[in-house]
Order: C-alpha cells, then sequence, then structure tokens
C-alpha cells in the first residue's frame, strides 16, 4: 500500500461531512476495511463491525459521512444503549488519504450534534486510544471518566469482541482496558451558571429592597424609645 505524503495532500472546498443516506451504503465495505486496518496500523482499538450493521447505521440516518465527490473519505455513528439513556459516537476513521487535515474533528462535531438532536437527554460516551479523539471530546465537553460510569449493556461490551485488546478487558472485568472511557452528561450544561441579565439583576435588587423594608417595618420602636431612656 502506497501512502501519500501529508503535503502532497490538500483537501478540496468540495468535501462533504453529511448524515449519511440510502446512497451512501456503497461505501460499507470500504469503511469497514479502512476501520480494520486503522485498528491493525495501532494494533489497538477500533473493533470492525458486520456490513449488516454499518448499512443499519447508514439507513436509519445515525451515521455520519464525509466524502469527497464519489470518494469515501471518513466515517462515524451513532448507537444508544440503555433504552437510549446512553448514546456512543463509535467507528470514527478517516480514510489515510485524508488524514492530518481536520477532518476528524468536522465528522466529530456533526456525530455530536446529530446526537444531541435526536437523543437530547442522553449522556454521550466513548471508548478511544487516539490522543486526537480525547482532544477533540474535550472540546466538545466530554471528562474522562471511569468505566463503571458508562453503560452496563452487554451488549455495547460485546461489540469489543473483535478488538485485538479484548482479553485485557475481560482480565480487567471490564474496570479498564488500554482505551480511556469519555463522557459527556448534559446535565452538566444546566448546572453552568448563566450570566444575569440586566432585567434579572433589577429584580433581584428590588426583592432585596423589599426585604430591607420588611424587616425596618417588623421593629419594636417602642422597646427602643424606652431602652433608650
Amino acid at each position: 500500500m502506497i501512502f501519500k505524503k501529508k503535503e502532497d495532500i490538500q483537501l478540496k472546498p468540495e468535501i462533504q461531512v453529511l448524515i449519511a443516506g440510502e446512497e451512501h451504503l456503497r461505501f460499507v465495505d470500504e469503511i469497514n476495511d479502512t476501520i480494520e486496518k486503522a485498528s491493525l496500523e495501532r494494533g489497538t482499538g477500533i473493533a470492525r463491525r458486520s456490513h449488516e450493521y454499518i448499512a443499519s447505521k447508514i439507513s436509519e440516518g445515525k451515521a455520519i459521512i464525509a466524502v469527497d465527490g464519489e470518494k469515501f473519505a471518513g466515517f462515524c455513528y451513532v448507537e444508544t444503549w440503555n433504552d437510549a439513556k446512553y448514546v456512543a459516537n463509535s467507528g470514527l476513521i478517516v480514510h489515510w488519504d485524508y488524514r492530518g487535515h481536520g477532518l476528524a474533528r468536522s465528522i466529530k462535531m456533526k456525530a455530536f450534534e446529530l446526537s444531541r438532536t435526536k437523543f437530547p437527554n442522553a449522556k454521550l460516551f466513548g471508548l478511544t486510544t487516539g490522543l486526537a479523539v480525547m482532544k477533540i471530546n474535550s472540546e466538545l465537553g466530554y471528562r474522562p471518566v471511569t468505566f463503571s460510569e458508562l453503560t452496563d449493556d452487554e451488549q455495547f461490551w460485546k461489540g469489543c469482541q473483535s478488538c485485538v485488546n479484548y482479553d485485557i478487558l475481560l482480565r480487567m472485568n471490564k474496570t479498564k482496558c488500554l482505551c480511556t472511557g469519555m463522557l459527556y452528561d448534559p446535565a452538566w450544561e444546566a448546572k453552568k451558571q448563566k450570566p444575569k441579565t440586566p432585567f434579572k439583576i433589577y429584580k433581584e435588587w428590588q426583592e432585596k429592597r423589599k426585604n430591607e423594608k420588611l424587616s425596618f417595618s417588623a421593629i419594636d420602636w417602642r422597646k427602643i424609645i424606652v431602652l433608650g431612656r
């Protein structure tokens, strides 16, 4: 296999990052081959999925694809666990001809938007060994967590069986592996204090003045006068 030098690669403006549709089913085998080759290249990570599984994600509108005209450039899909209480953006991959130019970030951000739109109350999580993905996740608001904070759905963990490091996961009783677990909880956003508007500040001032007047009127001035004598 011949890899192009990065300096010879220029991303063309016609590259599109979009929600995959039926017209993209022709890329399923190439997507899976790219995932598998990337996993072997790293010696870690992404587990190969079946043709049917990737195709179903595309057909359900739960996948993001990057295309350069008629060429496949990148991919990611969305899957749900624990009755959609947890959502994972999985299988993030960029074809080697398009690496090193920020395409993974664009795909990941689009998958994040899709997940938040379809499942606004779900916790988003993922497992990764890639520093680049960790950085992107951090930018989106993910935090590193222990595996105990991720889904306990057995079907999710079965998906790791085709990973070269599955034996490590089993030996650790699914508490840790070479992957890092990362989580985004929409509740974190709700807890962030919103900046006060001028109207909010004025209402708080009014309330404070009202309470001060009530406290002032409640003073027994007769006692104060008697004590003053």
